[in-house]
């Protein structure tokens, strides 16, 4: 497999400084070395350019940020179109949540209908007049699949298909906003919470979610928010929530998905370096990246 990495060292779209450093963290944790040993091809793209702005907090977030949101996912839309013409293998390293779309559209782009499999603490499936915060972070599942938000895509994106609701699954929720809850009901999306994952098993939960994911599809891509885990095991997170998955029921949903095959694209993000011990959670990431391209602890050669 040939694998090409691209930062998005993005802010601008959570409540919480920080997370611009996380494609920082991510390499520095050993990517590069932990693909390489894997015998994968591996090409490091660079980060997509994000302008440094400074807050005032006396004006709305979304207003403030939405235009330079915007520019840098259609950046990033056409840098994976790139990627996948050329028949190589995304994973892109946020960054907040607001990345989503671009990685999404690009792929959407050139594979015409993909799933999503969504591993999140949160649901982000907010749109500007539902969203508590006005954090665009919250809002970029509802973009990708039709569900408002659409001021967050930009206007040439506008022309590929939105992600059929049908063929999106979240994995791990716990924090939903009460609108929020109302329009994923409305929409199509299935929701494992973690509560189902409690109940049923992370191995039965996600045969599930990668049947909805794939059924139909061109493959699916996999969106992976680093606070989907428990912030004891992945502290380092930009919007933490206690009761998450543990370390083994991560890698357990990425061996799956990497057993599957269908896997298109890859996302990690939210990873906050501030907020972590010594480099915890980047470990952590990349521990997941490997396991989601299909490192196996024992090898058959």
């Amino acid at each position: 497999m040939k694998i090409d990495v691209i930062g998005v060292p993005i802010d601008l779209g959570a409540s919480r400084r920080g997370v611009d450093m996380g494609p920082s963290a991510i390499r520095y944790a050993g990517l590069r070395k932990e693909l390489l040993d894997m015998g994968l091809e591996y090409r490091d793209k660079g980060n997509i350019p994000v302008d440094v702005i400074e807050y005032h907090e006396e004006s709305p977030r979304r207003e403030r940020h939405i235009e330079q949101i915007k520019q840098v996912n259609e950046m990033l839309a056409d840098q994976v179109s790139k990627t996948l013409r050329e028949s190589r293998f995304p994973v892109v390293l946020g960054g907040d949540h607001s990345i989503a779309i671009g990685t999404v559209m690009g792929v959407q782009r050139e594979k015409k209908n993909i799933g999503i499999i969504w591993m999140d603490a949160h649901g982000d499936f907010n749109n500007p007049e539902s969203s508590l915060t006005g954090n665009p972070h919250g809002m970029p599942l509802a973009a990708v699949t039709g569900n408002g938000a659409a001021e967050l895509v930009p206007f040439n994106l506008r022309q590929i298909p939105f992600v059929n609701p049908e063929n999106v699954v979240i994995v791990g929720a716990r924090s939903i906003d009460k609108e929020e809850g109302r329009l994923l009901l409305k929409s199509g999306v299935t929701v494992f919470t973690i509560s189902d994952i409690d109940m049923y098993g992370m191995r039965n939960i996600m045969e599930k979610a990668i049947k909805i994911a794939g059924s139909g599809t061109a493959g699916y891509h996999v969106s992976f928010d680093m606070d989907v885990l428990n912030p004891t095991e992945a502290p380092g997170v930009g919007t933490p929530v206690y009761g998450g998955l543990t370390y083994r029921e991560a890698h357990l949903a990425a061996e799956m998905i990497a057993e599957d095959g269908r896997i298109v694209s890859l996302e990690m993000v939210e990873v906050n370096p501030i907020l972590d011990n010594r480099n915890q959670t980047s470990e952590i990431a990349v521990t997941l990246v490997c396991s989601l391209l299909g490192k196996q602890i024992i090898h058959s050669d």
